[in-house]
């Protein structure tokens, strides 16, 4: 009996060894996966909801990536990124999706706008359609056409390269402005000849007028990049929330590349052909947080061309590393950043 006591004693104590033990494995794992500590933060993003573009965004939301670092976004829906980056501006949105076009503008009008990271790129999802009963079937066919254009975006610079890439020049058309959704209604109504614009909108309109449409896609011109930007002094001021954006931004992007049929449930309210477009270009869409030296070059050339046609009110280049945030990637993922500096 007395040499049953020390051995009953082992047993019990290795028992509650390994309950300490499991208790500390099952406290690691929940800090590993569980919601941040602390309070909860609210972020207003302003979102192209209906591009491609902004599926790191909205997996981020829908997988829990932003709720996992302790913010609770709130997606504002917008048919551009310039009407994403006028909220932001005007204090109605804290952050937005935006392509580099609306960033230059900004920046020229001596607003500070800041990206913290592109999200996608796309060759093939700019373009023009037109209608054909208006003698548009060849790209050297615009010639006298009038164009509707939402101006100062990516499809508006698109559209310029495309006419000079066709030795047009810009005042060889009539530019037609209009926001993204009108653009379909506008053709169909043969207030203009053509327009330029993006997906999911080139697909809207070459179905408004089916069996009547040209369409030309602007992939030797523009490859679209998307990002997400702020004010300089939001960005600046919110170093520790711009870490927690990015890294749920990178989940979501992994998401996005990793889990397509998924990912494109995220646009649930797409067509059946928007669907089925989605479907066949997917495998060409580029998901990724990075900070390239491409962005810095294009931000520039957008810059020559806003100045040269007078979109600008300054006629000196910015100094775009300025309009570039650093120092949240770099801390999350710095070989995703390949700017010189």
């Amino acid at each position: 009996m007395n040499g049953e006591a020390p051995v009953r004693r082992a047993i019990w104590l290795a028992a509650a060894l390994m309950l300490a033990l499991a208790a500390v494995a099952v406290w690691r794992l929940n800090a590993r996966s569980g919601p941040s500590p602390g309070p909860v933060e609210v972020l207003r993003l302003a979102v192209n909801a209906q591009y491609v573009g902004s599926c790191p965004v909205l997996a981020a939301r829908a997988q829990g990536y932003f709720a996992h670092e302790g913010i609770d976004a709130l997606l504002q829906p917008y048919s551009s990124g310039k009407a994403s980056i006028e909220a932001v501006l005007q204090g109605r949105a804290d952050l937005g999706t935006v392509s580099d076009i609306p960033v230059v503008l900004a920046n020229l009008k001596n607003q500070s706008v800041v990206i913290i990271a592109s999200i996608f790129e796309a060759e093939r999802d700019h373009g023009i359609v037109g209608r054909l009963d208006s003698g548009v079937s060849t790209p050297a066919s615009l010639k006298g056409k009038r164009i509707g254009v939402t101006v100062g975006t990516s499809g508006h610079f698109t559209l310029d390269a495309f006419l000079n890439r066709q030795k047009l020049l810009p005042a060889e058309v009539s530019l037609r402005n209009y926001t993204p959704d009108q653009l379909a209604g506008a053709l169909v109504r043969g207030e203009v000849d053509a327009a330029a614009g993006w997906e999911p909108f080139l697909t809207g309109m070459t179905h408004a007028i089916a069996g009547n449409a040209a369409i030309f896609y602007g992939e030797d011109v523009y490859a679209g990049l998307f990002n997400v930007a702020g004010t300089g002094a939001y960005v600046r001021s919110h170093p520790a929330t711009m870490r927690k954006v990015l890294r749920a931004l990178l989940a979501g992007a992994r998401f996005c590349r990793d889990e397509p049929d998924a990912a494109r449930a995220l646009f649930a309210t797409a067509s059946a052909s928007e669907a089925a477009r989605l479907q066949a270009a997917w495998h060409g869409y580029r998901f990724g947080v990075v900070l390239d030296q491409g962005l810095l070059l294009a931000l520039e050339d957008e810059a020559r061309w806003a100045i040269k046609n007078r979109l600008a009110e300054r006629a000196d280049m910015p100094n775009f590393l300025d309009a570039v945030y650093l120092d949240g990637l770099e801390a999350v993922a710095p070989s995703a950043v390949t700017v010189i500096h």
